[in-house]
């Protein structure tokens, strides 16, 4: 397994071109978002995606999240970008707010899991943002933990079972205790598009009815 130790003020085009060569290839790595530690692959890859699958004993039938670099990689992913999604993107990316939308029909199947759906979100993170940047705007990120283990933001606390199904690890210390990403689906057939909070997280219900209003809950 390679390791690639990344400290404040580093040159991230220089240290992490090796972590970026593992993906292309088909490799998973580990790597920081600003929430916890995620698994790494390039979702165009079908072989990397159904190893990040197997790897964490992740059922089938769930979608694998995405982060972005940009919001116009998001429009790019998805079959609509309702009013919500584009008042929501402007006050929370980059951030830990995870949008579920209906994703293209290019996106392929493996990401979705069938669903049609996928959630994704634009990091603030700029190890996440740099490593999606340069695999042309996304990059998997599911926490770096087998299926009902705890998330990890320690790298140095992974599980040995995870450590030995991946191709790299791009230690960038150890990561602030906060909440996970907040999860919200959004219903593109409602105009501006209703909000149901699949997952409480570190933007709250308030802020994000501050941006949308109480009516746009479900």
């Amino acid at each position: 397994m390679n390791f690639w130790e990344i400290a404040p003020g580093d040159d991230l085009d220089r240290e992490l071109t090796p972590a970026v060569r593992t993906l292309l290839r088909g490799g998973i790595i580990v790597y920081p978002t600003e929430t916890l530690y995620g698994l790494g692959a390039f979702p165009f890859s079908r072989i990397a995606v159904d190893q990040v699958h197997a790897l964490k004993q992740r059922e089938r039938g769930k979608p694998l999240p995405l982060i972005a670099d940009r919001p116009e990689a998001v429009r790019k992913i998805t079959r609509a970008w309702p009013e919500a999604a584009e008042r929501l993107a402007a006050a929370f990316w980059p951030g830990p707010l995870s949008l579920i939308l209906d994703a293209a029909e290019e996106l392929p199947a493996a990401i979705t899991a069938g669903t049609g759906q996928i959630a994704v979100r634009v990091s603030s993170h700029p190890i996440a943002r740099d490593l999606a940047a340069r695999l042309g705007g996304l990059i998997v990120s599911t926490s770096a933990n087998l299926s009902g283990e705890a998330p990890c933001r320690d790298p140095k606390r992974l599980t040995p079972a995870l450590l030995a199904g991946i191709d790299g690890l791009v230690d960038g210390g150890i990561l602030p205790e906060r909440p996970p990403s907040t999860l919200v689906r959004i219903d593109p057939g409602t105009g501006t598009g209703r909000i149901t909070v699949v997952r409480p997280g570190a933007v709250t219900i308030t802020a994000i009815e501050r941006v949308l209003g109480p009516m746009a809950r479900s």
